[in-house]
């Protein structure tokens, strides 16, 4: 799949760049008049629908940036970074004090609208050309744009919803359509692939009906519909090919890339191109450089540059035996004791490191190993799948008893016993809660988790109820949408 995604784009990349990013535009409509691929001229082969769908999977690999700003926005992590100026958009989301000009965060909308705009390219012309297989790459093409505006959703709430490509003009005349209205569509789009992928993809790091399957469950328990997350879950639980790895410590590494804990999985690789002018050009998770440890000299990982780091608050989140512990965090000052390693401090130094994503020495073939890496996003484990049907089980109160089975499920494998917890109702609840934490810390998950739940204004420092629930339309969109688009509530 690494070949798969990282073929290069020549033409088809420049006529699906509506907003890849600042060199596109400013907006997320205003270069589509620049589309020198129409009907006339492509989708008239399979090669065609195939060379598209590789540009639909591109916009993947910028997600770093959604997964390193979930955890800096929660209480797992401190922005780090070498000083309080470094990243200024990561530093102010940190703090809960980003407006709605934050370059970070105009990156996320950007890259996920080119997403939606790629996807939406392929689908208007669905039904073009005919060939053996083609349902595959359309389903495929379905998921992609679910898991697009999901990624929207979750971080701005009402966003444009078309299934078609935006035309030009409509930047000031496309109303935000509801929360409702996008999960409507991702739930749609999710559905046609369940019906129409396998749980075996075409070619490794493809996507597949299990993935599919994990999406939707994840999007009904967003939106509270616990029934309906329980059961696509539990099927795919009970049907799947899925399953824990035995050892916790191999998810993370690259000889564990798209094993069978992995239901998706976003793939890099150590191609060279990417520079501080073009992060997004990069084939690499550049998130891995990101968090690395600053300045390091000694065994085993590379240096970094020391963003991202876990507090004392998560590192004490794990009880006593729980094996997950030193996978996830690397306390840097016992490791350098052990080794005799040596590296440098930064800003909001901690004395911790997200262990699961920094660089590991070997890693490259060629590249930077800051901006570079190969080592693939695991974006929805096994592990995800049984703890989201926990949930579902517990707070929609179809039964506590299987919402215990899945959550033990999980914590056998983290303290390599039986460790059941017994507790039912709201206790179970926040016991699940918990155990989202302590398996995820580093994966980008736990803002969320705390917003959807009602939590984040109780544990995260500086958020603002009724406000930082989303994230701020950036100001250019505001502005292009000629007063049609409100800004988010407060900002």
């Amino acid at each position: 799949m690494k070949t798969y995604i990282n073929k290069t784009i020549t033409s088809l990349f420049v006529a699906l760049c509506v907003i890849t990013n600042n060199a596109c535009s400013d907006s997320y409509l205003e270069e589509v008049d620049r589309y020198s691929i129409d009907s006339e001229n492509y989708f008239n082969s399979e090669e065609d629908y195939y060379n598209a769908l590789i540009g639909a999977y591109d916009l993947l690999q910028s997600t770093y940036v959604n997964v390193i700003l979930g955890e800096i926005a929660s209480d797992n992590t401190l922005a780090g970074g070498e000083s309080a100026t470094d990243v200024v958009g990561f530093q102010q989301i940190d703090d809960m004090i980003h407006t709605p000009v934050n370059s970070n965060l105009r990156d996320i909308w950007n890259w996920m609208f080119a997403g939606v705009s790629r996807t939406n390219f392929i689908l208007e012309f669905q039904d073009k050309t005919e060939f053996e297989g083609k349902n595959v790459m359309i389903a495929e093409a379905s998921f992609l744009r679910a898991y697009y505006y999901f990624e929207l959703v979750k971080w701005f709430g009402p966003v444009p919803v078309k299934e078609t490509r935006f035309e030009l003009g409509e930047e000031t005349t496309l109303p935000r359509s509801s929360v409702a209205e996008v999960y409507a569509l991702i739930e749609k789009d999710l559905k046609f692939a369940i019906d129409n992928l396998e749980y075996t993809a075409p070619e490794v790091g493809r996507v597949t009906k299990g993935a599919a399957q994990a999406l939707l469950g994840k999007a009904y328990l967003y939106q509270e519909k616990f029934s309906e997350a329980a059961i696509v879950l539990d099927n795919l639980i009970q049907n799947g090919p899925y399953d824990l790895v035995t050892d916790y410590n191999t998810i993370f590494e690259n000889d564990g890339e798209n094993g069978v804990e992995s239901v998706f999985e976003v793939q890099y690789s150590d191609a060279e191109g990417a520079g501080f002018g073009c992060l997004q050009c990069s084939e690499g998770n550049v998130a891995v450089g990101f968090n690395g440890i600053r300045n390091y000299s000694g065994p085993e990982f590379d240096s970094g540059f020391s963003f991202n780091v876990p507090t004392q608050e998560v590192v004490d989140a794990f009880e006593d035996g729980d094996l997950r512990k030193e996978v996830a965090i690397l306390d840097i000052n016992a490791w350098a004791a052990q080794t005799g390693a040596t590296f440098s401090t930064g800003n909001e130094h901690t004395g911790y490191y997200n262990r699961k994503y920094i660089a590991r020495k070997g890693d490259l073939n060629t590249g930077d190993q800051n901006l570079t890496n190969p080592n693939n996003y695991r974006a929805i484990r096994f592990a995800d799948v049984l703890l989201m049907a926990a949930e579902a089980y517990n707070r929609g109160e179809i039964s506590d008893a299987k919402a215990q089975t899945y959550l033990n499920r999980v914590r056998e494998r983290a303290f390599g016993a039986p460790n059941d917890v017994t507790a039912t109702g709201v206790a179970l609840t926040d016991a699940i809660a918990n155990e989202r934490r302590v398996e995820f810390v580093g994966e980008g998950h736990r803002f969320f988790d705390l917003v959807r739940t009602g939590k984040a204004a109780q544990e995260i420092d500086g958020f603002t109820a009724g406000k930082n629930e989303t994230f701020p339309i950036p100001i250019e969109e505001i502005q292009f949408s000629n007063g049609n688009w409100q800004q988010n509530p407060n900002y």
